[in-house]
């Protein structure tokens, strides 16, 4: 519970943009005891918990972790909207958990483009894309090579050398699109900081339904990295 709720608790304060001590004194206690909250150093009661959720207008679930949805909702398949254009020739057969993944990263997709289209921005809409390109690229190389039967002749890039081509182009586009992002090239506009308003409130306020995807992909890739942080433990 701890690494949960001091994340959340103190990315909701700084979500509404107050000091620690104005939060602190809007909940009653100390600015010391909400900083040890914060940082994880001391465990608090249920009934502050519930206090927080009321304060800060999300469910216990969300402060605990439990959910990814700041009103604690669990969602279900059929709660996700749909993609604008379905993929033609798709079939599942009757599986929910491909099912759950696509609707997943298509919503919250539309987000980030979404998002992207607001920008404006030529030279970040190309980087994004070409950044996820590369990543649908790498995952379905792997399953094809992963096939005696797929003939080579598919690709240009040779089976020895594509991975590490593709790893370099990715980094090399994140380093263009942290300079995009950060204003380091001269000859590019900074972008509106508007654009990137993100906030878990935000995010649920201006996308109602989609919001919920995001929120859950964000948690379910974190849990990946954690879990894979542990094995190497």
């Amino acid at each position: 519970m701890a690494i949960e709720f001091n994340r959340i608790l103190t990315m909701l304060r700084k979500e509404r943009g107050i000091t620690q001590k104005q939060a602190a004194q809007d909940l009653g206690i100390s600015q010391a005891q909400l900083s040890h909250y914060e940082k994880g150093i001391r465990e608090c009661s249920l009934a502050f918990v519930v206090q927080v959720a009321d304060y800060y207008n999300v469910s216990c679930d969300y402060l605990l972790g439990r959910s990814a949805e700041r009103s604690g909702q669990t969602i279900q398949v059929e709660d996700l909207p749909e993609a604008n254009t379905p993929t033609t020739g798709s079939v599942y057969r009757g599986s929910v958990l491909p099912t759950m993944y696509k609707k997943l990263i298509e919503n919250s997709l539309d987000i980030l483009y979404d998002k992207l289209q607001e920008s404006k921005d030529k030279q970040l809409i190309t980087c994004v894309s070409r950044y996820l390109m590369l990543a649908v690229y790498k995952m379905f190389r792997m399953m094809y090579d992963a096939s005696g039967r797929n003939v080579v002749g598919m690709f240009r890039i040779s089976p020895a050398r594509w991975q590490g081509s593709a790893d370099a182009a990715m980094h090399l586009t994140e380093g263009e699109l942290n300079a995009v992002l950060l204003g380091e090239d001269a000859n590019h506009d900074s972008i509106d900081p508007a654009t990137m308003s993100l906030s878990t409130e935000r995010l649920t306020a201006d996308y109602p339904r989609h919001a919920t995807s995001l929120l859950n992909l964000v948690k379910n890739a974190e849990e990946a990295m954690r879990g894979l942080t542990r094995e190497s433990n």
